[in-house]
């Protein structure tokens, strides 16, 4: 039910015997003139001082991409890296949501060893009609404290108007988390111009489990969807992936899992009303795909398939969190519906050493 039709790669550093250029946490959108467009971070390491989010564009669905261009210069002097995602709204626009972390001390990285808070940092928004030209960034003022702010999702328009920023709460770099650290969505009523309301999607920090890296869609009857990678912070391990469900995108459902053992996980929903979901599998090694029907309010698993199948990766509690989260191996997948019906995906990976962004172009049959 779930067929590779192609696959290649969006970008892999070409020449490794002379620098080192690594790629991560991939974004995704298709253009009105059918071209794709992706947003992908680059930088030497995982924290490094280079870190920044950069574009390629495809205009043959991904048999051939761009070189990657940086996405922005930023204007600001004190020195900071950033990561963004890429989104569509419905007025065709283009919006980026995404981070600059203030690197005061370059012989840190942006998370804490000790204690997995980050470094201070700035919630920004882009804006273009083309993807060539860009609006911004413009420094998002959040409704609540994080101080930190997980960076793992693209913008979602509902029906009503409402932009939904998926993100989560995160600590500071002393450690303090005065709301936790949970799956959250901020709210603009006005395109994207403010954010002063918030709504939680899944919170299950009072028995120290963390909530990260949602994926969130709308199902074809209205609804929204969320699932989480769910984290044990006292055993530094990752537990099974839980979801939630909310009828009117204020309120979500208490959380039940789903029967996939994995961390990050991203949700798309098809067509005809079933959603496909990639996530990081912990049980068995790779990327894997899984087709899922929502029953009322049960997560009803229908079919499975390995995208890819490299070395195992995950959160096991045998070193620091911080250390173990910078460590992980592939992940990241981003979708899109292609106008022949299949699915682009994008997502990261490690292959010889080097960090890469692959494609893969899926069929969903009935």
């Amino acid at each position: 039910m779930i067929t590779i039709q192609d696959q290649g790669v969006v970008y892999r550093n070409p020449k490794p015997h002379l620098r080192a250029i690594h790629a991560w946490h991939p974004s995704l959108v298709l253009l009105d003139d059918g071209s794709l467009l992706a947003g992908f971070d680059l930088g030497q390491a995982v924290e490094a001082l280079d870190y920044r989010t950069y574009l390629s564009r495809s205009t043959d669905q991904g048999k051939t991409w761009s070189p990657p261009r940086p996405l922005f210069n930023d204007p600001v002097s004190r020195r900071s890296i950033h990561s963004v995602r890429l989104g569509r709204v419905k007025d065709g626009g283009i919006v980026g949501f995404g981070g600059r972390y203030y690197r005061d001390d370059p012989e840190e990285g942006i998370a804490n060893r000790v204690n997995l808070g980050y470094v201070p940092m700035d919630l920004i928004l882009l804006r273009s009609r083309d993807g060539r030209s860009w609006e911004g960034p413009a420094t998002i003022e959040p409704p609540l404290i994080g101080p930190g702010f997980e960076i793992c999702h693209r913008i979602i328009e509902l029906p009503d108007g409402r932009w939904l920023a998926p993100t989560a709460t995160w600590k500071g770099w002393n450690g303090a988390a005065p709301n936790g650290m949970k799956a959250i969505a901020l709210v603009s009523r006005d395109q994207g111009q403010t954010w002063p309301e918030w709504i939680t999607i899944i919170d299950q920090y009072d028995r120290g489990v963390i909530s990260w890296e949602q994926g969130l869609t709308q199902l074809a009857d209205g609804r929204l969807l969320a699932v989480v990678w769910c984290f044990d912070e006292k055993s530094g391990k990752s537990l099974p992936n839980r979801f939630a469900l909310s009828g009117d995108g204020q309120v979500f459902s208490a959380p039940r899992e789903n029967g996939l053992h994995g961390e990050t996980a991203k949700l798309h929903t098809l067509a005809d009303g079933r959603v496909l979901c990639l996530y990081r599998r912990l049980d068995k090694p790779g990327l894997w795909a899984n087709l899922v029907r929502i029953d009322g309010d049960d997560w009803i698993n229908v079919t499975e398939l390995p995208l890819w199948q490299g070395p195992s990766s995950g959160m096991k509690g045998e070193r620091s969190s911080s250390d173990e989260l910078s460590a992980l191996k592939f992940g990241f997948p981003s979708m899109v519906d292609l106008p022949d019906g299949s699915v682009m995906a994008l997502f990261w990976c490690v292959e010889d050493c080097i960090h890469n962004i692959r494609w893969a172009r899926l069929a969903v049959s009935s």
